[in-house]
Parts: C-alpha cells; sequence; structure tokens
C-alpha cells in the first residue's frame, strides 16, 4: 500500500507512494479541506488543475447532511460530489473537540446536539466507520478524542485510554464489513490517531497500543489545538520516532508552511489544514520569496510572505500576485485588481485568492519533495 521511494540524506524527510482505491498519491501530500464535500469557492475540476491529489470531508457534518442516504443512493462521495480522485474523510473526532459545548462523551461514543435542528446525534466507533464505508472513503480515520489544550495528565491519560478503546472497536468492525470482500481489490485503507496531548509518556503509550491493533497508517492527533508552537515541535520529535517508518504518517491540522516545513523534515507525510482556504477569503494572500523550484531546510518563516491584499498600496499595482506563480489568479489579474473585489466584496474575490493560496500550499508540497 505505502512504498518510500526516496529518503534525504540530510533530514528524515521522504518520498513515499501510497496506493488506493482511486488512484495513486505521491507524499509529501497536502489535503485541500472538503468538510461537507465541496472545498469552498472551488469546483472539483479547479481542484484537479491546480494538482490537488486528495482532499478531506468530515464524517459528522457529511451524516447531518446531504445524510447517508442521498450519498448512498449517489453511488458514494466520489460520485456525490465530482471527484474522481482519493477522499479522506476524518471520523467526526475534530468535532469532539470543537463542539465540546455541545456534546457529552460516553464510553461507547459521543452524543452531539445538532446545531442544524437540535436533534441528538450518537456517533459510535463503529457508526464512524460504518459511514465511511457507504461514503466509499480511500482513508478511513477511527473516532477519538482530542483533548483541549491545556489539559492535565490526568485527563489526557483518562482520554487516551477512550481513544484506544475506540480504536480496537474501529478494527473490528474495519475487518467485519470488508475483511473477506475485497481480496482481490485495493481496499479503502484505516489510519489510527496517535494521542496523549503534551505528554510524552502518554504519547508513547498510544503508539506502543496502536501498533498492535495494526493500521495501515498513523495520525498524528492532538496538536494545533492552542498549545505553544515549542509544544507543537516537541510532540512531533517524539512522534517521529515513535511512529512505524513504514507506514504513511499524517499530522491532522497542522498547516503553517514553516511547519509544515520542519514536520517534513522529521519525516511526516501528510498533512491538513482550512489555512489556504480560510486565509484567502480574508483577503491574506501567500507568495514565495524566491522561484526556485527547490526549498532546502528552513525551520523559520523567511522563505515566503504574506499579502493583505485589500490594503491601499496594492490598489495601483497592475503586477501579479506573484510574476513566477503559474495558477489561473497570477496569469490573468493583477494585485489591483484582487484589491478591488475585496473592497468591493465581490465573490470572485474568494475564487481567486482560493485558487492562488492552494496552487501555494500544493506548490509548497512539489518544492519540499524536490528538495530530498
Amino acid at each position: 500500500m505505502f512504498k518510500i521511494i526516496k529518503k534525504s540524506k540530510k533530514t528524515n524527510a521522504r518520498i513515499g507512494k501510497l496506493k488506493l482505491p482511486h488512484g495513486e498519491i505521491k507524499t509529501p501530500c497536502f489535503l485541500p479541506i472538503a468538510t461537507r464535500g465541496a472545498v469552498k469557492n472551488l469546483t472539483p475540476d479547479e481542484l484537479k488543475k491546480l494538482g490537488a491529489q486528495i482532499i478531506l470531508g468530515n464524517t459528522y457534518h457529511l451524516i447531518q447532511r446531504p445524510g447517508l442516504k442521498i450519498i448512498k443512493k449517489a453511488g458514494g462521495l466520489h460520485n456525490f460530489m465530482s471527484w474522481p480522485g482519493p477522499i479522506l474523510t476524518d471520523s467526526g473526532g475534530f468535532q469532539v473537540f470543537s463542539l465540546a459545548k455541545r456534546r457529552k462523551i460516553t464510553r461507547n461514543g459521543v452524543k452531539f446536539i445538532s446545531e442544524i435542528d437540535g436533534k441528538e446525534i450518537f456517533l459510535t466507533p463503529e457508526k464512524s466507520i460504518g459511514a465511511q464505508i457507504i461514503f466509499g472513503s480511500d482513508i478511513i480515520m477511527v473516532l477519538d478524542e482530542c483533548p483541549a489544550w491545556p489539559a492535565t495528565h490526568e485527563y489526557a491519560e483518562k482520554s487516551l485510554s477512550l481513544t484506544t478503546d475506540w480504536a480496537k472497536k474501529a478494527k473490528i468492525f474495519y475487518e467485519k464489513k470488508l475483511g473477506s470482500k475485497i481480496k482481490n481489490k485495493i481496499r479503502p485503507l484505516l489510519f489510527g490517531i496517535a494521542q496523549g496531548s503534551i505528554f510524552k509518556d502518554l504519547r508513547e503509550k498510544s503508539v506502543k497500543e496502536l501498533t498492535k491493533i495494526d493500521f495501515d497508517g498513523y495520525a498524528v492527533g492532538g496538536v494545533s489545538v492552542g498549545e505553544p508552537r515549542k509544544n507543537k515541535k516537541r510532540v512531533l520529535n517524539w512522534m517521529s520516532k515513535l511512529l512505524p517508518e513504514k507506514k504513511p504518517r499524517y499530522v491532522m491540522g497542522y498547516g503553517k508552511p514553516e511547519e509544515i516545513v520542519e514536520a517534513i523534515d522529521l519525516g511526516m507525510d501528510m498533512f491538513d489544514c482550512v489555512i489556504p482556504t480560510r486565509e484567502a477569503r480574508h483577503g491574506r494572500i501567500y507568495k514565495f520569496k524566491s522561484a526556485s523550484k527547490t526549498l532546502a531546510s528552513k525551520q523559520n518563516a523567511k522563505f515566503y510572505e504574506i499579502l493583505q491584499i485589500e490594503k491601499s498600496e496594492f490598489s495601483k499595482d497592475q503586477k501579479p500576485i506573484d510574476k513566477n506563480c503559474r495558477c489561473y489568479t497570477c496569469r490573468n489579474y493583477s494585485r489591483a485588481y484582487i484589491c478591488h473585489l475585496f473592497r468591493t466584496k465581490e465573490l470572485l474575490a474568494l475564487r481567486l485568492g482560493t485558487i492562488h493560496n492552494l496552487y501555494f500550499y500544493l506548490s509548497l508540497m512539489k518544492k519540499l519533495g524536490n528538495s530530498i
């Protein structure tokens, strides 16, 4: 399923290939966020042209709207949204963290109060896997609890026990549903999620327990939940030494460009984040400072800059956002025009900003790959 094809001589960075039911992806890679079955402001065809290999959907939101029946009738999430490439679906675990005021955790799962109609949604490890199988997801994530920052060691340990128990249940259900039915096919992969907050002993315990269960890949959860950057770096340093080297490694919700560079140097393979699309909607446009096709190991933010495109300094600027960028936005429009669109609140501003920012992120992955 996963093959490492090249390793860096200077760092732990690596290039890999991951075979999935809807195609092969090359790592390191970035997953644009399609929470509700769409990357905000873009069509699937535009995503393909930008170079996106795989996208991310969210189980919790998709089971509410449009619901499992509609997606199943469409033939799965790929058909429903007209995206031909691989899809990774989050289990709903992030909502256990982000919707803390609207949920109650039990030993068997999580009870949510729907923000749409006020009805109760009971999401269990088994229901989450079952939904993702109906979606036709290429990578299925297990349900987990992500402790908020700051968390005490006592709470993080209790939470980890629950996450491990859910991981076991998820694996049993996955094998029951798919084990004997897909022997002659490339099956969807099941990823476990390592938790443990900022505590080394709990991170070690989490990886030890997950590797006993044996997953196709492993995600690092519980980073970028409000903790200082030094804590994130410390946790990723631990995880780079703990996670199985021959399996894909996915850092969930980790997305500042300089953080991705650091994580790839540590041997991480997959990343997702709302930063490129969310920042674009607020007129914050990312650009490289150099035209180089490679990006040497740089553990700081000096290789890129962010333009607040609505500022008056860009109102008469006829240059593209980045003269070296080959995205649709930079090939066709000036900074002055994009500044005008944002100031007048035209919807086209959001589209052009998103196109460029995602192209920046996908280009970042290529530059980093070229440097290995």
